[in-house]
């Protein structure tokens, strides 16, 4: 289980230097409330599977590899840590480089070493903040180059925003040559996807089960659906794919998919948006909207895809509103108000007929979280909604007492609808650290040398919170407030250490930028 010799030395000469002796000088936070939680994580926890960290391994693992967080709320520091922790026991070592995979258990519809390609967005989004690059890097090349030579490939069993994902990496880390060497490979796969599911209109089509939301209301096994999610998806990785190709100085990709992306944003809000229902619903395939407002109407949000108008942030009012997608415990899936939901057997399959599923709250979370911080037409949302479902996502957690993860739940009761599956623990098929990061506290990649910080805390929620050692652009940061300076007795308000050295201080919690930190 332990790391080989080469691997050791590539952590070493890749992170080392930037981040260890650094981190050991400045940290205003130390391991031991990590270590805490990881005690109390592994000694309930029968670890009926071992993977490339076992539980005796993973303090060690934990502390050189993630950022640490402090908070008053115990609920969102625990889950925080816990979800890390998760993370890491789906990281596999194969002979083909390391994976993670979405399930701890062997199931039959995934490929070679356990892995699935549907939640490969998520997992990309929150391993981006681990110090060593090599676990995202090896899973993304897994994709690319080892799951196309296999008999039965697994990339495009599900909708993917990879592209979007790799590139949003990259923000972080600013490896660019690691972007120049995959460009090619990136493109070839979206020309697949143009090959498998583009319609002569120019819209994207999927079956529900491929986008893993099978048995939705809007969906079907057989029919060329146009869905918000596929399209919003495809144009996310348009965006990004031009994005690469500037970067990669390839000016005949990058002005073809700058067109691409273009023509899916016209084509999705004059298609997809049924203004009836002030909402991105499916297309069907025999005509007509599928009269159902479901979770991935927020998706486009994701990648910043709707108009900057009052008429399309009117949609986020359904997401309070108890007979739309607010339930006691978490987002539905789709409308409380629609008559076919919760109609498909919940608990016998999988089911996105309005259960909760923390694969959507991701989704749904971070685009509320675009809507807050790059547009000014925000409807009713603010902070505080943002706030108060985040805090029911971490509420969530839990089976019979205990810190738990499965796959979906109902949302009246928050029972787990699989059950204790031994399948189902520890579903790695969610965000949740990068939510804490780059959406509650607010660190927002960027491609230049500006620090950006848009936190979301309510104003006047918290005294004090500390998100400590991100390795961001190569350097390690600290982001903290104290209202009153004591607390961490770094000084008094809104602060910001990269290498130790404060660059910004505020006496509010609000956004800030800092150029050449």
């Amino acid at each position: 289980m332990m790391a080989k010799p080469y691997r050791a030395l590539i952590f070493v000469i890749s992170i080392l230097q930037t981040t260890f002796s650094v981190a050991q000088t400045t940290a205003v936070l130390s391991t031991n409330t990590l270590k805490n939680y990881v005690t109390y994580f592994n000694s309930i926890d029968d670890e009926a599977v071992k993977n490339y960290v076992p539980n005796d391994q993973s303090f060690d693992w934990l502390s050189k590899n993630v950022p640490l967080f402090d908070c008053p709320d115990s609920v969102l520091q625990e889950v925080y840590y816990y979800r890390w922790w998760a993370f890491r026991k789906h990281l596999k070592e194969t002979p083909e480089g390391y994976v993670f995979t979405e399930f701890i258990t062997k199931v039959n519809h995934a490929g070679k070493y356990n892995a699935i390609s549907s939640a490969l967005g998520h997992h990309i989004y929150e391993g981006r903040w681990l110090h060593n690059p090599q676990y995202i890097n090896d899973y993304i090349s897994f994709w690319l180059y080892v799951d196309p030579k296999h008999v039965a490939q697994r990339f495009h069993g599900f909708s993917s925003w990879v592209d979007d994902a790799v590139y949003n990496r990259y923000l972080v880390n600013l490896d660019k040559p690691f972007i120049q060497k995959n460009l090619l490979a990136l493109d070839a796969d979206y020309r697949k996807w143009q090959q498998e599911k583009q319609l002569p209109s120019g819209l994207f089509w999927q079956f529900d089960v491929k986008d893993a939301m099978e048995e939705s209301i809007s969906g079907s096994r057989k029919e060329k659906n146009r869905r918000p999610s596929i399209n919003s998806y495809m144009y996310g990785n348009a965006k990004a794919l031009a994005a690469m190709a500037t970067l990669a100085q390839n000016d005949t990709l990058a002005r073809r998919y700058q067109q691409q992306a273009t023509q899916l944003k016209k084509l999705t809000l004059d298609s997809l948006w049924d203004d009836s229902a002030h909402f991105f619903e499916v297309k069907l395939e025999k005509g007509g909207f599928s009269n159902a407002r479901e979770a991935i109407g927020f998706i486009p949000w994701y990648f910043d895809l709707p108009d900057d108008k009052p008429v399309y942030a009117s949609q986020w009012d359904q997401l309070t509103d108890t007979t739309g997608f607010n339930a006691p415990w978490g987002i539905t899936t789709a409308e409380r108000r629609h008559p076919l939901f919760r109609t498909h057997g919940s608990g016998h399959g999988c089911e996105w007929d309005g259960p909760v599923w923390p694969f959507a709250t991701t989704q749904t979370l971070k685009g509320l979280s675009n809507l807050l911080t790059k547009y000014r037409n925000q409807g009713s949302m603010t902070k505080s909604v943002f706030y108060d479902e985040l805090l029911k996502y971490a509420h969530s957690h839990t089976m019979n007492g205990k810190i738990y993860l499965g796959e979906y739940q109902d949302e009246k009761t928050g029972e787990w609808l699989k059950g204790d599956n031994p399948r189902s623990k520890f579903y790695n098929h969610s965000g949740f650290a990068d939510l804490i990061i780059s959406d509650l506290v607010g660190l927002k990649p960027r491609a230049d040398n500006v620090l950006e910080i848009h936190p979301l805390v309510p104003d006047g929620k918290w005294d004090w919170f500390c998100l400590d050692k991100v390795l961001y652009h190569g350097k390690m940061l600290t982001i903290l407030y104290d209202k009153t300076g004591k607390h961490y007795g770094k000084g008094k308000g809104f602060i910001v250490f990269s290498d130790g050295k404060r660059v910004i201080q505020n006496k509010t919690l609000a956004p800030l930028t800092v150029r050449s930190f």
